[in-house]
């Protein structure tokens, strides 16, 4: 911890850096527009999220999340591989396998946090409270996130991820009506 005074104002700054599974609130990354791809470094996103990478899969926690994003009714696939080096075999422990929008939480200790930001920030797409991407709100477009189809209130990458939450992020006419799914089928085993 750190105490400095600036113009007689007294600032308390935390030198601890994020431990896996501690996210910031906002996801840094890439203004573009859907779709998004698979960032060229997988590994290092992963890290600059808190994420902790290996050459395997942990075990003390296992679970599994669903995501859903829509943009002006259509839906964004979730691509295969966000946290997974395909080239190096090493995975993040926050993890995609394929297009169906499950996140998977498989790390090596039970005691972490992990947020959509996270998920965001290893896939380098911006998430916050003013937009996804290169999408903003707009006075007519806004951005909506919705948990086990009930609107969250605030920004959306504070959404903790448990095991079979389903979370919807829904862009277009703020005057639309969201019909966002309140869960999402798990496969055998998820």
């Amino acid at each position: 911890m750190a105490i400095a005074v600036v113009a007689g104002t007294v600032v308390i700054a935390s030198l601890r850096s994020r431990t896996s599974g501690e996210a910031s609130h906002a996801a840094a990354g890439r203004r573009d527009m859907p779709p998004w791809s698979l960032p060229a470094n997988p590994a290092e996103a992963a890290k600059s999220a808190g994420l902790r990478v290996g050459p395997m899969e942990g075990t003390a926690a296992h679970f599994h999340s669903h995501l859903d994003i829509t943009v002006n009714g259509q839906p964004i696939a979730v691509p295969a591989n966000i946290g997974v080096d395909t080239g190096s075999g090493q995975m993040s422990e926050l993890h995609t396998h394929d297009e169906r929008g499950v996140l998977h939480v498989e790390a090596p200790t039970a005691d972490g946090r992990y947020t959509l930001g996270q998920v965001f920030t290893e896939w380098q797409v911006r998430l916050d409270s003013d937009g996804i991407g290169g999408l903003n709100d707009t006075k007519t477009d806004s951005l909506r996130a919705y948990v086990n189809g009930k609107p969250f209130a605030g920004d959306p990458a504070t959404i903790e991820l448990t095991a079979h939450r389903q979370v919807a992020l829904i862009y277009g006419p703020r005057d639309a009506t969201d019909e966002p799914a309140a869960s999402y089928s798990f496969g055998p085993g998820e």
